[in-house]
């Protein structure tokens, strides 16, 4: 199997330290580089950077979910979303002459790169067994083979419909209705993998599955605690965030195992003095690199300081908050009390000093954000970690109020507002309710199946049917060849996408590729152009609409899609779903009835910025068992590996987006040409008898006791804490076993994975 995905290298692999400040001038030139290889200039790239990101009148950026400029800055813009939409902007394309030229097999052979770099999909193409070709077939052929195969289910919970983050809220209310007028709740979506210990974390301490700060918070906050999160690659518009931070006197920690160039400093691109003048505003005062995993020990300590530090000092601890606004304190406080300070060390990697360094900072501040990503979540107590965080927000009163509180960085564009618009394996009785009652539908009750349940009911045969809306479901999920394996046991495999990639090549006994609208592309129906909705990671939602003439004639918007998919599983539906299609403010008015926080969504979604859902807890109500913010008191998991093994996290490479690759290079970390490496400590290589740049075999062991291997492999010597290794997704996705995911959240635990490394043999 083919597990390299980058383009073929233009020279030696390269490793060389990088030291200069994130963005600024370095990213400048990668975007002109990018663009004119793709194309882009001198018209498009420069349009589509002046339309993206602009108040209801531009497209949303399809990148990152962080907010808006809320200040209304022309040029809200960063290097990664300015590739990710030039990506979609090029002007090659895949039509029925390359398929007719390449067959299947030989197309599984190709790199994921070269897949991709390909160019858009333009019309839809259904899987030929015979010739092991794709070959062409119309919209109306294709809805009604998806439709059939729907029809003639035993169950309609032998089907699932997975979600990328990319889906705008109206596709997205589509999807899920849907599905549930089907009869199944199994929607899967990327949340599984990454958010999902967010989610639930929170829904238990605050009554919501959200953060409760914005744009505004951040603005405003004393200090920012940012958590298992390269900001500079995964959310690159933070960057502006820090360094107006940093510039008005904010403290800024920064914890994860390796130290990003985000956590650094920075030159805002958009900052056209500070470039001129080549000037770097630092965006960090403290960091700390914990081990892989020890983040949950590092805020147990900050949490047993500052009660430590109450005995003699009232101040240290926000006692009337404490006692009016949640519960569950004492058992808590003498959780702390039984945590020792060697088992903070030892699992955290970092000295009493360093622990009480960042209590300082916290303590301090008057208001503090604690925000986090992928290294807080994915792992087997990622739940557990969310809850230590929101515990010690509650210590000090950091909810609730101006400049404070927890705040998830969801790393795709519109992840949230899936969730929101009915995205869910786990639906509430409340929601259910209302869509029954709004769209006169049964939904079913019983809970659905999420990622990791629908690859194992698949490879099983307890699920036929898949139906993927974007995303690359074959490249992103664990334990590749068990997922490689699970797709091809389906009856039928649907992929709604807008370039070729792996999941094409690894169908179903049938499978469809059904092309659809970009998000930079105008999406013209019967009334109209149309403009969609998108939420971001901080819960405001606001209109996004395409500028672009469409890659093809043949292409079809999401909501067509779904709704002509929709009308031939359920011949007999009363939902109007050509009539949605026809108008997407008359889907946005049934959301405004079905979907709490929604109302008068037509007119808010077009005012300035659109509008911020309502989150109850900022406003201290908390719709838990209690009332209350609650405490919660787990004991600290062991992250310490065993002699000889290292806890490896898998991470992307700047020149990265999700499973895109743009090249081989990554800049921030000094690599060239070279993905198929891991990142160690020296003397851990020193131990193992490996040299700088020496091939390496890599077997990560999962709870079953299998294994799974990735062999000459380059071992990077890098500033990581002993005991711990990382490299990229998806290729050491192979590593991660479908079986080992998280028991409190179900993610795949694809953040700390145990391996053993031995130089090549």
């Amino acid at each position: 199997m083919e597990h390299r995905v980058g383009p073929e290298p233009d020279g030696e692999p390269a490793f060389r330290p990088y030291h200069h400040p994130a963005a600024g001038w370095g990213a400048a030139k990668s975007v002109t580089r990018f663009m004119v290889r793709e194309g882009a200039l001198p018209v498009d790239g420069p349009r589509a950077i002046m339309k993206m990101n602009h108040e209801n009148t531009g497209f949303d950026c399809p990148g990152c979910a962080w907010p808006d400029d809320t200040k209304g800055l022309h040029l809200d813009i960063c290097e990664n979303g300015i590739k990710h939409v030039t990506w979609e902007m090029t002007r090659r394309r895949v039509g029925r002459e390359f398929f007719a030229a390449h067959s299947v097999t030989e197309l599984a052979k190709w790199t994921d790169y070269d897949l991709e770099n390909e160019g858009r999909l333009t019309e839809p193409m259904v899987y030929d067994p015979g010739s092991d070709h794709y070959v062409p077939i119309s919209w109306k052929d294709a809805f009604e083979l998806v439709g059939r195969t729907l029809r003639e289910l035993e169950d309609p919970n032998q089907a699932s419909f997975y979600t990328s983050g990319r889906l705008g809220n109206e596709a997205t209310f589509l999807y899920q209705l849907m599905a549930r007028e089907l009869g199944t709740n199994n929607l899967p979506d990327c949340s599984n993998m990454c958010h999902e210990a967010s989610g639930r974390a929170l829904q238990a301490s605050l009554g919501t599955g959200k953060g409760t700060v914005d744009l505004a918070d951040w603005e405003t906050a004393d200090a920012l605690f940012i958590m298992g999160v390269n900001a500079a690659s995964n959310a690159p518009r933070m960057l502006t965030a820090l360094t107006e931070a940093h510039a008005r006197g904010a403290r800024i920690v920064h914890v994860n195992p390796l130290v990003e160039a985000a956590a650094r400093r920075a030159i805002i691109p958009h900052d056209f003095k500070d470039m001129a003048t080549f000037h770097a505003t630092k965006t960090s005062t403290l960091n700390l690199q914990v081990r892989v995993g020890g983040d949950m020990a590092l805020v147990r300590g900050m949490a047993k300081a500052i009660l430590e530090q109450s005995a003699t000092d009232p101040k240290a601890l926000d006692q009337e908050f404490v006692e009016r606004h949640t519960t569950g304190f004492e058992e808590y406080r003498a959780a702390c009390e039984a945590t020792s300070w060697e088992e903070i060390e030892a699992q955290s990697g970092l000295s009493r000093a360093d622990v009480l360094e960042a209590t300082r900072v916290y303590r301090e501040a008057d208001r503090s954000i604690i925000s986090w990503c992928l290294g807080i979540t994915q792992h087997e107590h990622g739940v557990d970690t969310v809850r230590e965080i929101v515990n010690l927000l509650l210590l000090r009163g950091n909810l609730g109020r101006e400049g404070a509180g927890p705040s998830p960085v969801r790393g795709h564009s519109n992840v949230q507002g899936n969730r929101t618009c009915g995205i869910d394996h786990r639906p509430g009785e409340e929601f259910l309710d209302r869509l029954a009652e709004v769209c006169a539908i049964e939904p079913p009750r019983a809970h659905g199946l999420d990622t990791v349940g629908t690859i194992k009911a698949m490879h099983d045969g307890d699920v036929k049917v898949f139906v993927g809306m974007g995303g690359n479901f074959a490249l992103a999920a664990p334990d590749t060849p068990y997922t490689y394996e699970a797709l091809r046991r389906c009856e039928l495999t649907v992929q709604v996408s807008t370039k070729l990639n792996r999941s094409h090549v690894v169908h179903g006994r049938r499978a469809l590729i059904l092309p659809c609208l970009g998000r930079t592309e105008k999406d013209h129906q019967r009334k109209g152009i149309q403009s969609t909705s998108v939420e971001d990671s901080m819960s405001m939602v606001h209109m996004s609409i395409g500028m672009k003439r469409p890659a093809s004639p043949h292409l079809l918007s999401e909501p067509a899609i779904i709704a002509g998919m929709a009308r031939a599983a359920l011949p007999d539906s009363a939902t109007p779903w050509e009539w949605y299609v026809e108008d997407y403010d008359r889907i946005r008015d049934t959301m405004a009835k079905a979907l709490d926080g929604f109302e008068d969504f037509n007119r808010r979604v077009r005012l300035p910025l659109g509008f911020r859902i309502k989150q109850p807890a900022r406003e201290l109500v908390f719709l838990t068992p209690s009332g209350k913010a609650e405490f919660a008191s787990p004991p600290l998991p062991d992250v310490l590996p065993e002699p000889g093994v290292l806890a490896l996290g898998t991470m992307r490479s700047h020149d990265q987006w999700n499973t895109t690759i743009y090249s081989d290079n990554d800049r921030y970390r000094g690599i060239r040409n070279l993905r198929t490496l891991v990142f160690m400590n020296r003397a851990d290589m020193r131990e193992r008898g490996i040299a700088d740049m020496a091939p390496v075999d890599i077997t990560s062991t999962a709870k079953d006791g299998s294994r799974r291997h990735l062999n000459g492999y380059l071992a990077v010597p890098y500033d990581i804490p002993r005991g711990c290794a990382a490299g990229y997704m998806p290729e050491m996705n192979v590593l991660c076993a479908l079986g080992d995911y998280s028991t409190q959240s179900d993610q795949p635990i694809m953040k700390h994975v145990k391996v053993t490394i031995e130089p090549a043999s």
